[in-house]
């Protein structure tokens, strides 16, 4: 927002100079320009710089998301979610929604930010590999209940995490939508992480 901001004041700026040369010395008409010049390539960086950042943050919160659904469903099949599997089911069920929202809000900054699908799209499978591959390490050969919540406890906290970044990055977006519906996501990641741990506690002990 400051760089954009910067931009607009180094270009009233320049159109000043060249409405009013007459006034201003040569030698610091030509300081200016420089100065002004590099504001614009320093603005035009930093805004290259944010959309890298905002494609591969979505990614990775997208591709957690599919991740998260995929984990369920397989530590289900498996077995190892007896007597919570409603409460982890609504886990997933919110996970769907969290993917068609993050979708949705995609489509929301695209003209504003430049983000392109299919930069996100590439960090998000790579990200669904990464994660599977964790899963399939931690769990190891004969998991128990225990091990499938504590492993969906260290998935949320790296959805958690992820959202946290992406909703700081979201302040330098300048849509309200985006903003919001990062934050209402990363609410409700929280409260997944919660019921996890909260899961995982009880387990131990029985």
């Amino acid at each position: 927002m400051l760089l954009s901001q910067a931009r607009s004041t180094a270009i009233l700026s320049y159109a000043t100079i060249l409405e009013n040369p007459q006034n201003l010395p040569y030698q610091f008409i030509a300081s200016v320009i420089r100065f002004i010049a590099t504001i614009l390539a320093m603005a035009q960086i930093s805004e290259s710089e944010l959309k890298e950042k905002l494609e591969e943050q979505i990614g990775e919160c997208l591709g957690l998301e599919r991740a998260a659904q995929k984990a369920v469903e397989e530590l289900k099949s498996k077995g190892l979610l007896e007597g919570v599997e409603d409460k982890v089911e609504g886990m997933w069920e919110e996970a769907t929604g969290h993917e068609e929202k993050l979708t949705n809000l995609i489509e929301a900054i695209k003209d504003s930010s430049g983000v392109e699908s299919e930069s996100i799209e590439e960090h998000a499978e790579e990200t669904v590999q990464k994660a599977t591959q964790m899963m399939k390490t931690y769990l190891g050969e004969e998991p128990e209940k225990i091990d499938a919540l504590e492993f969906l406890c260290l998935a949320e906290g790296g959805e958690v995490t992820h959202y946290e970044v992406l909703s700081k990055l979201a302040g330098e977006v300048k849509n309200k939508k985006f903003a919001n519906g990062v934050r209402a996501i990363l609410t409700e990641e929280r409260k997944h992480l919660q019921l996890c741990t909260r899961l995982a506690k009880q387990a131990v002990t029985e």
